[in-house]
Order: structure tokens, then sequence, then C-alpha cells
């Protein structure tokens, strides 16, 4: 599977947060779509309006593993995704921004 680390994501990669909303209002990264891997299938039209058409989708949940998942449903479809190794744990520890659902500093869940 086609896997990124948070160090190698730059600025203006898009971002699919597939945790649930309890987990992104406590802390996500900003400008990241969240749609929760529980309700992915059904909610798959939002992710192929907001996504590039001819960009990477970067998938991320807490740790790895529901974003690996949503990662191969992804390239099953044709789309260019990957996952990102270590999730928002390793987004917090690599010292990006973690903000909570009011704009505020925020943590991993």
């Amino acid at each position: 599977m086609p896997t990124v680390q948070v160090a190698d994501l730059k600025d203006g990669d898009f971002l699919l947060d597939v945790r649930e909303d309890d987990e992104w209002r406590a802390g996500h990264a900003e400008g990241a779509l969240h749609i929760p891997i529980s309700e992915f299938v059904a909610r798959y039209g939002e992710l192929t309006e907001a996504a590039p058409a001819d960009g990477r989708v970067a998938v991320i949940c807490r740790s790895g593993g529901r974003s690996a998942q949503v990662t191969m449903y992804l390239a099953q479809q044709g789309v260019d995704a990957v996952n990102v190794d270590g999730g928002m744990q390793a987004w917090a520890a690599g010292g990006r921004p973690v903000l909570d659902d009011q704009g505020q500093p925020g943590f991993v869940l």
C-alpha cells in the first residue's frame, strides 16, 4: 500500500481525515477534509467534489489503521491515495499544528 511520512507532506497537500467526530473535534490538521470512516462510503461524493482532480489524497487517522483501509478502497476506485504513516500521532509528534473545532490548539484523541 502506498504510504507517505508526515515529514514528506507539504503545505497544500490534500488531506482526508477519517477519524470519528469526537477525535476530529479534539484536534485535527488545519484544512483537512473530515469524513469519518463509519460514514465514508455514503459520503464518498464529498471527497470527489473536494479533492483535486489530478492530485493525490493523503489519508490520515489516529495511527494509520483506519486510513489504510480507506486508502485501499480509494485505490480500488482509481484514486491516487496514500496512507499517512503513523497518523495524527506522528503528525503531532512531528510538530505539525493540531487545532480543535474552535480553531484553538488541540490534541490527538
